[in-house]
């Protein structure tokens, strides 16, 4: 029987470090249980995890890309029109009235906003013709490559058929929105497996304002990683030394500042609703079985964080939990409520922490899922009859082709 969730929990530790960083430079942070605890948003581990390139990325995957940008029509659209021998304006103007049918009035009250307010150039004879705007979104939008290549041919043949002149170009743009349920019917049928959004529109979702465009659900829910202990940070005082004015004696700091770093042993938790997956990548289960796959390595293998090049800070899981079945998911993060004690072995404090609480869940509404895991120093505590919470031990290969199978099965 195929799994309906898949759980995905970890633990990593981090020595000093600032992985996610607040609009002031500090590390996010959240009280929880009491303590306040260092975090790191899902939005900075979903990003990581996207653009991430090595081996077993999400970027290996034969899909379409979807494209996060407020320029995507302006690179997709208004420059391959121009390629075709499209005189720019008129690329501009048919794009521009794509983007307001697409996105309906949030993109028109944007553009109005934008020429109201527009200062007029210097109209002197020595001045330069202003630099034409790039067409943009009213915020970061979510667009597969075959709908962008689509609304591209729509608008070619558009300017085909009406000619030069940007009224009629745009009466014409009018005519082929008219019928939006042909529209919306041409747009899915773009690629075989639906995924005319792109992969990562699949996987994390996307949010439009328009008709046109199909909203996508998220598949795969991820938490904000917190740590399991209560913040240790410190203020690091650093300087940068100006080599050309520094001699004997003389005191050459081109720069004095200082930033904050934490450390600290995170609980990230990972939920992938396998139908709403499947459904997304148009009913091919193999390919979501390869997206578990991937998944399982990325998360415990993919580091976040600023300030890399004075902190590398790069870590591997110390453990990988993965629970598939068929109940409502639900986070371990509530056996750390008690912040662990930083003292003695903090990780196998985190493990015990993690096997009551498994423990006390399996006692009052029955254990539901399978389970597996690979983790560091878990061989005592996977073994044995009090300690089989964290049962079936595996290498991170294994363990990401057992979650896979959890998804075929």
């Amino acid at each position: 029987m195929n799994a309906r969730f898949v759980q995905i929990h970890t633990l990593t530790h981090y020595p000093a470090s600032l992985l996610n960083r607040d609009d002031a430079g500090f590390a996010k942070r959240m009280p929880f249980g009491g303590a306040v605890r260092t975090r790191i948003s899902s939005q900075c581990l979903k990003r990581h995890w996207r653009v991430y390139e090595g081996e077993h990325s999400l970027r290996t995957i034969d899909a379409p890309d979807s494209i996060r940008s407020r320029v995507a029509f302006e690179r997709f659209v208004v420059e391959p029109l121009v390629k075709e021998g499209i005189a720019e304006s008129v690329a501009r103007v048919a794009t521009q009235k794509i983007v307001a049918k697409v996105f309906g009035s949030e993109a028109k009250k944007e553009k109005a906003e934008r020429k109201a307010g527009r200062r007029k150039p210097d109209q002197g004879p020595s001045s330069a013709p202003p630099a034409p705007e790039p067409v943009s979104t009213p915020q970061v939008t979510v667009l597969g490559r075959p709908e962008l290549d689509y609304l591209f041919r729509l608008a070619l043949e558009a300017i085909n058929a009406a000619g030069s002149a940007p009224e009629k170009v745009e009466a014409e743009i009018d005519e082929r929105f008219r019928n939006e349920k042909e529209l919306k019917k041409n747009i899915q049928a773009l690629k075989p497996g639906s995924l005319e959004a792109g992969l990562g529109a699949a996987l994390f979702g996307r949010m439009v304002t328009g008709d046109i465009l199909s909203r996508t659900d998220a598949a795969i829910h991820v938490a904000h990683a917190m740590t399991v202990h209560g913040q240790m940070t410190e203020s690091d005082y650093f300087t940068a030394i100006d080599d050309l004015v520094r001699e004997e004696g003389e005191q050459a700091s081109g720069h004095i500042n200082a930033s904050e770093l934490t450390s600290g042993l995170f609980y990230g938790y990972v939920v992938v609703d396998v139908n709403g997956l499947v459904n997304n990548l148009g009913g091919d289960r193999a390919l979501a079985g390869n997206v578990v796959h991937r998944l399982v390595h990325i998360v415990s293998t993919v580091s976040p964080g600023a300030k890399r090049g004075s902190t590398a800070p790069y870590a591997y899981s110390h453990l990988v939990l993965v629970e598939s079945g068929g109940s409502q998911p639900r986070t371990l993060q509530n056996a750390f409520i008690e912040p662990v004690r930083a003292t003695g072995d903090l990780v196998q404090n985190a493990y015990s922490a993690l096997r009551r609480q498994l423990a006390e869940l399996d006692a009052m509404y029955g254990k539901a899922e399978q389970r597996a895991h690979a983790g560091l120093f878990t061989a005592e505590i996977a073994d044995g009859k009090e300690n089989a919470m964290f049962e079936g031990k595996r290498s991170l290969p294994e363990l990401a082709t057992w979650s896979k199978e959890q998804v075929l099965a």
